[in-house]
């Protein structure tokens, strides 16, 4: 289910000169600001859970799900050269599975990382508040590139609607609108957040349960459909 010559050429397409200084500008933002207010207001836990909450969790992990997961495919699908890849003797499904995981793990670096390293500067972890968020950044990193994979699929609009999204309805639907909130992976990762946290500086709308059969579920379903849109790409290729 997974394939080295797909995740290097995957890796390559991703973390090219370009793509790479888009990836790093949020985490490097985010550890800026960090230092920025550690200096301003010392260490305060309701201070470093704000700025992890608002600023890593609901914008700069959706934003670089964004990227990497629709990054993993949609250019090859927008010029193309994915029907040369489509040619190979690979099973369809490991071309997904091998493009979740790269994407995933670009995801995860450059978020949950950065997160972390925010998190220590802002408070020094105290109430266990940085490993919480970075907790709740790699769970959300699975979920977003599985769903903007997904995307970079099924549209070549993917990067425009995935922001949309990213920004409209995870940054500020999830965070205002009380319904919404339950469908947002940014409160599904909350909720696991929470548990680590233990406290009531990181809470979420969502019970831990329904949070987590609820990511595990976008994750697989995600996947699968991505792998059978593939499949009808494969066969409008060959025709």
């Amino acid at each position: 289910m997974y394939d080295p010559t797909v995740a290097r050429l995957t890796y390559r397409a991703l973390l090219g000169r370009r793509r790479a200084l888009i990836l790093g500008a949020l985490p490097l933002l985010l550890i800026a600001i960090s230092l920025a207010v550690r200096a301003l207001a010392g260490a305060d836990d309701q201070t470093a859970a704000d700025v992890l909450g608002g600023l890593a969790l609901a914008t700069m992990v959706p934003i670089i799900g964004v990227i990497a997961g629709t990054g993993a495919i949609g250019p090859e699908i927008d010029d193309g050269s994915v029907v040369y890849l489509l040619s190979k003797p690979i099973k369809r499904p490991t071309i997904i599975y091998t493009k979740l995981i790269v994407a995933v793990a670009v995801t995860m670096v450059f978020s949950a990382v950065p997160t972390l390293i925010a998190g220590f500067i802002l408070n020094g972890n105290g109430q266990q508040v940085a490993v919480a968020y970075t907790v709740a950044a790699l769970v959300a990193s699975i979920a977003y590139a599985a769903l903007f994979l997904l995307l970079g699929t099924v549209s070549r609009h993917a990067v425009v609607f995935g922001l949309v999204y990213a920004l409209i309805w995870e940054a500020l639907f999830g965070s205002l609108v009380p319904g919404a909130r339950t469908l947002s992976v940014q409160q599904w990762s909350l909720a696991v957040a929470e548990k680590v946290a233990g406290g009531e500086l990181v809470t979420s709308d969502v019970g831990l349960t329904t949070a987590t059969v609820a990511l595990a579920a976008v994750t697989v379903l995600a996947t699968w459909y991505a792998g059978q849109k593939l499949r009808t790409l494969t066969l409008a290729g060959e025709e």
